[in-house]
């Protein structure tokens, strides 16, 4: 009998692999797809030597990732490259909000709105050490009180109230836009949550992406999963547990529509009644595009930042957030764009670029937003369209038949409502009524995101399932 097996092959389930491996356990990993990777691979999606990232792409919380950190990655092939600039955020009038790689630097751009600023991160900045131990990962007593402190009474506001203590339009597009990877209305309870964690990383840690693609990270976790004595077993999706060797812990890298329907007969009905309350938010409309040239931008500062967020002002951030919750469309999405191959060049053949954007949708959308991200770009980059080579399409419900986790188009594993922020995907957060069963992936805390920490933690639980069992 194994020790245990995991079924999906993301960073969460290869993380929760590792984590039991490292304790001398044996472990089995089951995949559906042909590759690795979950929401963390890369493809040529549009033209031979044009490598795109299939899902995620900058990884802010995967350098900070304490679990990342304790791996020995960079043996395995993983190289983060930080471009010059995290974050830039265009706007019609004026010069573009920059997130720098400093809190100082980034205060000093923001001119009069710079003590503002300043005052809302140094705090957390000067404790992010203890404080991100805590923030990635379950609802616990905090090592640093006070600090934990302060930052929840800003990270419980909306984005919307917090973008306001601040004057200029740099800074409030600045903040909403960093806020909306939350993927909820900007108005809303705790949407803060992500513009503050986001930023803090990029401050301490950057904004990098990973050399050759966010599948380096996946290929890394496996290697080094392998190296521990951890299989991966790949093109095996798993209906029902039964298909499975015996093990004597399974751990489910699924959000809860899947574990409804892989582990539902082993689970109470009590239990599988809280799964079936479980929120997923709305889903996004992705773009991949092939370039002959770099995005043509109005402000040469955009060119120097890997991600781009292109969303104007405040006030139209909250009425594009707040539409996809509505089942409506914005005229002017926000967007989020990623452009890799201009800091590392393996990403195009040579001269050529890559770039990637999404907008947010009602979950399961199937309208096309092609015209409206373009418009969106040519609004701060006019002649974009004269540049592409190849686009490729990705809708919320492509999204969920390349990676059935991702339900409807919800690439953070549900929504990260105020109900939903601590407590997920149930009160038991990595239990379930089954206890030789946990769940490892995105639907529980942290949350969204690729830094492993999901897995880590449902495996300590299992780990202490296990010695108790032995005992």
């Amino acid at each position: 009998m194994l020790d245990a097996v995991v079924i999906g092959s993301g960073p969460n389930g290869l993380s929760a692999a590792i984590t039991l491996a490292r304790a001398g356990r044996e472990i089995v990993v089951y995949e559906a797809q042909d590759v690795i990777g979950g929401g963390a691979k890369s493809a040529e999606l549009t033209l031979p030597g044009f490598v795109h990232d299939v899902c995620s792409a900058v990884h802010p919380l995967g350098i900070a990732s304490p679990f990342f950190q304790s791996l020995p990655l960079d043996q395995h092939g993983l190289e983060w490259i930080q471009p010059p600039v995290p974050l830039a955020h265009p706007l019609d009038d004026g010069p573009p909000a920059l997130l720098q790689n400093s809190l100082e630097a980034t205060a000093a751009a923001l001119g009069k709105d710079g003590k503002a600023w300043r005052r809302l991160f140094e705090l957390s900045l000067k404790n992010w050490p203890d404080l991100k131990r805590d923030l990635l990962g379950p609802l616990r007593f905090p090592s640093k009180p006070m600090v934990m402190g302060e930052f929840g009474l800003d990270a419980l506001r909306s984005a919307a109230a917090v973008a306001r203590r601040f004057s200029t339009p740099q800074a409030r597009a600045l903040f909403g836009g960093i806020a909306a990877h939350s993927v909820l209305p900007l108005t809303a309870t705790a949407s803060s949550a992500a513009g503050l964690v986001l930023a803090l990383a990029g401050f301490a840690e950057g904004w990098p992406i990973p050399r050759g693609g966010s599948q380096a990270i996946a290929n890394a976790l496996a290697a080094h999963l392998q190296s521990l004595g951890g299989r991966i077993v790949t093109s095996s999706p798993i209906s029902f547990l039964a298909q499975m060797p015996p093990s004597r812990v399974i751990l489910l890298d699924l959000t809860p529509r899947q574990i409804l329907r892989v582990a539902g007969e082993r689970l109470t009905p009590a239990y599988r009644k809280k799964l079936e309350k479980y929120q997923y938010g709305p889903g996004v409309f992705k773009l991949d595009w092939a370039l002959k040239a770099p995005i043509p931008w109005k402000s040469p500062e955009c060119a120097t930042a890997g991600t781009v967020h292109l969303g104007g002002s405040l006030e139209e951030m909250i009425v594009s957030e707040k539409a996809c919750w509505e089942g409506a469309y914005a005229e002017k999405p926000y967007v989020l764009l990623t452009q890799p191959s201009l800091f590392d060049p393996s990403r195009a053949p040579a001269g050529q670029h890559t770039a990637w954007a999404y907008c947010h949708v009602p979950n399961g959308s199937t309208h096309n937003c092609t015209e409206a991200i373009e418009r969106q770009v040519e609004r701060f980059a006019p002649g974009f369209r004269d540049v592409v080579l190849e686009r490729h399409v990705l809708d919320p419900q492509k999204l969920e038949a390349l990676n059935a986790n991702l339900v409807g188009g919800d690439i953070g594993g549900g929504a990260v409502t105020l109900s939903q922020l601590f407590l997920r995907p149930t009160r038991q957060l990595y239990a379930t009524s089954d206890p030789a069963m946990f769940i490892c992936s995105s639907s529980t805390p942290p949350g969204g995101g690729v830094h492993g920490m999901c897995g880590f933690h449902a495996a300590q639980a299992a780990l202490k399932y296990l010695a108790k069992a032995k005992a």
